[in-house]
């Protein structure tokens, strides 16, 4: 009888370690191969929002030894972006890290990532898209939406009456939530600018729309590459004080500005660590079978002081904020 409890309570034992094991993601990378991570954004070439990023991507690859490659259109092009995940995908990649701004062209290619059995990160835009496309997890600034809402609380309670947000990339989901919160903050009047990212199509058309609009008193960026051209353009208007002028985002111009008080705000979501991060995640994974459940958040972080501002310029002049 005795023999017979201890069998059953081995045996039971056995059991439950097998059943976590399965649990245990497989490792399958041998220690002197260097771990390969593909990171697929909708970020441009000489963005500095993008270009931090890239930067703690690299430096996450060197510490860690990773073999880290990096691929955007040159437009904002979803279809584009889904034929570099697929490429991605059939180049046997240990870990991919992918923005999703348009989940419905995206998630095919994100999906077979993930049935192919490689671990898939978002970044930056598609919180709301994690399990929808097949990912893991996301790590980036928090609920866009959100962000928009309490920066245009900020405007609200600044007596602006009359603002307007500017988006450079209509269709993307993340940025147009920045403007809805927005909207909804103001308690509904913010009406939206749509433009590219060529400085001259953003200053003609942000130009055009304030001469036929007398009456805006706000202008709230969603980009700081926009924010940088117009910050340059009204200035040398002599106008750039006339509006309370916030951006999403930060960069060297904005935080100058915010020091120089004729910037409200930036809004820093700290892109540095979205790049960073997930290389560091990812060649946890492949080596050790170790990966975060939830989602990590970067941001937002309103920098609207001097000394903060200050603080944060240094960092962005050094490629870090």
């Amino acid at each position: 009888m005795k023999l017979r409890i201890k069998n059953t309570l081995l045996h039971g034992v056995v059991t439950a370690v097998l059943a976590s094991a399965v649990m245990i993601p497989s490792i399958t990378q041998a220690a002197d191969e260097p771990v390969r991570i593909a990171f697929v954004t909708h970020g441009q070439a000489g963005d500095s929002y993008w270009n931090a990023l890239k930067k703690g991507m690299e430096d996450a690859a060197k510490e860690t030894g990773a073999k880290v490659s990096y691929q955007a259109p040159e437009a904002f092009d979803p279809i584009a972006m889904s034929r570099m995940i697929d490429a991605a995908v059939a180049a046997k990649v240990n870990g991919l890290v992918v923005s999703v701004p348009d989940a419905a062209a995206l998630q095919k290619s994100i999906k077979a990532a993930d049935a192919s059995g490689i671990p898939v990160i978002v970044v930056d835009s598609g919180e709301g898209d994690v399990q929808k496309v097949g990912a893991k997890f996301y790590v980036g600034s928090a609920a866009e939406y959100e962000a928009g809402k309490l920066a245009g609380e900020r405007y609200k309670a600044a007596g602006v009456k009359n603002p307007i947000c500017l988006n450079h990339e209509v269709g993307n989901v993340a940025i147009d939530d920045r403007c809805r919160g927005f909207k909804d903050g103001m308690g509904g009047n913010a009406p939206v600018v749509a433009m590219t990212m060529d400085p001259t199509d953003i200053t003609s058309r942000v130009g055009a729309y304030l001469a036929s609009h007398p009456d805006v008193d706000g202008i709230l960026a969603t980009s700081s590459s926009v924010a940088n051209v117009l910050i340059v353009d009204l200035r040398k208007k002599g106008t750039l004080t006339k509006y309370k002028f916030g951006s999403f985002d930060v960069s060297p111009e904005l935080l100058d500005g915010v020091a120089k008080g004729d910037v409200f705000f930036a809004l820093d979501a700290q892109q540095y660590m979205m790049g960073y991060l997930p290389v560091v995640m990812l060649n946890n994974q492949a080596k050790y079978g170790l990966l975060p459940l939830n989602n990590v958040y970067t941001g937002p972080l309103f920098v609207s002081t001097k000394a903060d501002a200050e603080k944060v310029l240094t960092l962005s002049k050094q490629g870090y904020r």
